[in-house]
């Protein structure tokens, strides 16, 4: 078996793990870390076939990570759902939520085609795209709920920026301490954003793009269509500027969506998970960074949030 590099390494009791959940007569050849995410170390897998022939798995690895093994029953309970769905997600081959075969607890899927696409380059035709499959996924009707959705941050802890709108800061956090709106639930994604949507993107302007998978479905929830929205829009403002962001709710109503009636109400939800993101900037610009947006710095991202943050307070207050 090849590596890319030392980091791809599958562990020995995970590679015996894998091997015994592969086809007879298959066996891995070679591996290859993906990268751009946060919690999970993630890793491509070339299997070998019978015939000569290869196809690719995905090895998802949670080490030192708090909820892991909540994190992958939920993964594997919306991966067991979503076929015939419509949503193109992978399929679960295998899940090891409790680290009982592992070194630590791991999910393996099948591999989906495409790539995450975070340029600026042809954005414009790629969030209505977007939108459509958020609007697809909101569609989605279990047969059992997944969990309640939990907040990821509060009035409390939120990190105000450095050099920030102290004004439009304060007005918001006032927002966080009002009470939850009052919501129609629906199967959230709850981490849907660009860096987890695949994209078949032709090499000429002959076809547009199109979406050909979401992954990385360890969050997903029952909840308000527009906690999905907002963290979608909060990520395009912050990988391409604050109007992005404004412009992702709007695209999520043309293809469909129906967010809360009230705009205070879509205010609520939009500032929770903006201001959550004070609290991650550094992670998220490292994943950026891994992606090939080095141009990100933190302090940029801290400065386009401020900026959406503040549009945010100018459009919907």
């Amino acid at each position: 078996m090849t590596n890319h590099d030392e980091a791809a390494a599958v562990r020995p009791l995970t590679l015996d793990w894998v091997s015994r959940h592969l086809e007879v007569g298959e066996r891995i050849i070679g591996t290859e870390v993906l990268y751009g995410g946060i919690t999970a170390e993630m890793r491509r897998l070339t299997i070998g076939e019978r015939d000569g022939g290869t196809r690719d798995l995905v090895l998802r690895t949670f080490v030192d990570v708090e909820h892991a093994e909540d994190w992958l029953h939920r993964e594997a309970g919306a991966l067991t759902l979503l076929p015939g769905s419509g949503v193109p997600a992978p399929g679960l081959v295998a899940v090891d939520p409790t680290a009982a075969h592992c070194e630590h607890p791991s999910l393996l899927m099948t591999h989906l085609p495409g790539r995450t696409v975070l340029d600026d380059d042809g954005l414009e035709a790629r969030v209505p795209l977007l939108a459509r499959q958020l609007v697809a996924i909101h569609a989605v009707r279990p047969v059992e709920r997944p969990r309640e959705y939990v907040a990821w941050t509060t009035a409390d802890t939120v990190v105000i920026p450095q050099g920030a709108d102290a004004t439009a800061w304060a007005a918001a956090i006032d927002v966080l301490r009002r009470p939850v709106p009052l919501y129609e639930g629906r199967f959230l994604h709850r981490d849907f954003h660009p860096g987890n949507v695949l994209f078949d993107v032709p090499p000429t302007e002959s076809a547009g793009p199109r979406v050909t998978g979401v992954v990385d479905w360890a969050a997903t929830s029952w909840g308000p269509v527009d906690l999905d929205v907002a963290h979608c829009s909060t990520n395009l403002a912050l990988l391409h500027g604050p109007a992005w962001g404004l412009r992702f709710a709007e695209a999520y109503e043309e293809a469909g969506g129906v967010p809360a009636a009230a705009a205070s109400d879509r205010l609520y939800w939009r500032v929770q998970d903006g201001l959550a993101f004070s609290e991650a900037v550094r992670l998220v610009v490292r994943a950026w960074w891994e992606a090939g947006r080095t141009e990100l710095t933190t302090r940029t991202v801290e400065e386009r949030l401020d900026a959406y943050v503040t549009a945010l307070m100018d459009a919907l207050s």
